[in-house]
């Protein structure tokens, strides 16, 4: 892979450019936009970042920090799911504290924002509470956030349960956007100020990444990314007019900062440091970037992922037709076009070509997977295996050096495990599955060395990217997400099934 990013020293110019915004107090309430681990979309149109650089970055004042969870209580009632990972809010706060375990960092709470005793919620907290983690609950609040008089009061900020904590660094996250990261930092202010600690507010929030122009691609990416909640980048005005600089910040930020300031201002009793949007950030991304042409075609490449995701998304259900239509106009802004991704046009032709051929009442399905080295693989649905798993095959045995003609599965192996998959288990849609594909290459490798050197080359797909001509299913989607596998999907399901099809 090219790189454009240089991760060290981004976290170098990131760590010092925080804690220099925390010496100014005695604690520092730090929102994290965007993923705090696992942080793809960066990965993506940053080639070189570190997914987990936020983490790294936490790692290294570790003694000086403890993290706040804020999830929305009606993101849990309507079962919100985290794309990349296929999994739903309240389930992705129990992988977040698991990581962020692993990683040796202090988790203090998980806080529901607008809680108002919602059934599903109340599990939640029920499980989490249980389980040993600390649940604060924070309500609604009337006339939030333009009635400053009533939020900042004990009928306002004062109802919130206070949030214990001891560290210098307090960061507050999510598992994504709309969950009251905001709210909960303002929240502490207020108490920590009546309790008299010296507090600050700051955000890092990776994009838009302030110091690159409006019209970079990288920019427009996180429009694609943020089509759900009509994000609009723009010129901060209020950095503009007061220090007579360019740069980026979006909409919702702009609209908030006179609210938000004079929220500050109410609490603390004294004038903002602030003045404008850019100067609460402390996002130094910009600074990473070494190569600009490499990050703006990641960029191009991810702005036609997340199309084709949106597309998806609406033929699911998931996405309204405002959405679909800002993510076209998006792709035309800089003149793309689906096929600008390598892999679809090879994926769309082999489904054609599968089409003249078949005189069965069933649906063709076609992938590409484009490999490092700019070599294409295709692989079709069969009874034995679906589109993908046989795109994963072929592409290892290319890899390898293996013949076309030699077979990797053994019959012994796959016969005993179609059979358990379709008779026994009554799964009415009978091909292997990429996990299962893989767990048969693994049986096979045991007696067979070809097998083995073929399962040897699963490292190389890192990075590489597939298009399908059906939508994936959801154990596909995660299997080939932990291979590390970009992918993306036409809009159509790859069964005639309501049901049936994941």
């Amino acid at each position: 892979m090219k790189l454009g990013f240089d991760s060290k020293k981004y976290l170098e110019e990131q760590s010092k450019y925080i804690l220099e915004r925390v010496n100014n107090y005695d604690k520092l309430y730090l929102e994290f936009g965007g993923k705090l681990i696992f942080d793809m979309h960066a990965k993506r149109v940053l080639p070189g970042f570190d997914e987990n650089a936020k983490i790294e970055l936490l790692r290294s004042f570790k003694d000086k920090s403890e993290i706040i969870i804020c999830v929305y209580a009606g993101d849990i009632e309507r079962n919100k799911i985290r794309g990349d990972f296929g999994i739903t809010y309240d389930v992705d706060i129990l992988r977040l504290i698991d990581d962020l375990r692993k990683y040796e960092l202090s988790v203090n709470s998980v806080v529901i924002t607008r809680y108002n005793g919602q059934p599903a919620t109340t599990v939640f907290i029920n499980k989490l509470e249980r389980r040993g983690i600390k649940v604060y609950k924070h309500v609604a609040i009337e006339g939030y956030p333009a009635d400053v008089d009533i939020i900042v009061s004990e009928e306002g900020y004062g109802k919130n349960e206070y949030i214990t904590t001891t560290k210098p660094i307090v960061v507050v996250t999510a598992p994504g956007p709309g969950s009251g990261k905001l709210a909960t930092c303002l929240s502490q202010l207020y108490h920590e100020n009546k309790r008299g600690v010296s507090v600050g507010y700051a955000k890092f929030e990776t994009f838009p990444v302030w110091n690159v122009p409006l019209n970079h691609p990288l920019n427009i990416a996180y429009e694609a990314a943020t089509v759900d909640l009509n994000d609009v980048n723009m010129i901060d005005p209020f950095h503009l007019e007061t220090y007579g600089k360019v740069s980026v910040n979006y909409n919702r930020d702009v609209e908030a900062f006179p609210v938000l300031k004079k929220i500050i201002e109410k609490i603390t009793k004294e004038k903002s440091e602030y003045q404008s949007p850019t100067d609460m950030g402390v996002n130094r991304a910009g600074f990473g970037i070494i190569d600009d042409e490499i990050v703006k075609e990641a960029s191009c490449q991810e702005i036609i992922r997340r199309y084709f995701q949106t597309a998806c998304d609406y033929k699911k259900g998931y996405a309204d037709k405002e959405m679909l239509t800002h993510s076209k106009l998006i792709m035309e802004q800089l003149n793309l076009k689906e096929t600008d991704r390598k892999a679809v046009t090879p994926a769309r032709e082999k489904e054609n070509k599968l089409r003249k051929t078949n005189d069965k009442d069933e649906l063709c399905w076609a992938v590409g997977l484009e490999l490092a080295d700019g070599t294409i693989i295709t692989g079709k649905n069969s009874t034995l295996m679906d589109a993908t798993s046989a795109a994963l095959i072929n592409s290892i045995k290319y890899l390898a050096n293996i013949s076309d003609q030699m077979d990797l599965l053994s019959p012994v192996i796959l016969e005993p495990i179609l059979n358990l998959k379709t008779k026994i288990l009554k799964n009415t849609i009978a091909g292997l599955n990429c996990e299962e594909i893989l767990i048969a290459l693994t049986i096979c490798a045991a007696t067979n060395p070809v097998a083995q050197i073929a399962l040897n080359k699963l490292p190389d797909l890192k990075n590489c990217q597939l298009h399908s001509t059906r939508m994936l299913s959801k154990n596909n989607e995660a299997t080939l997400g932990k291979l590390g596998i970009d992918i993306t999907c036409d809009p159509e399901y790859s069964t005639h099934n309501l049901y049936y099809n994941n």
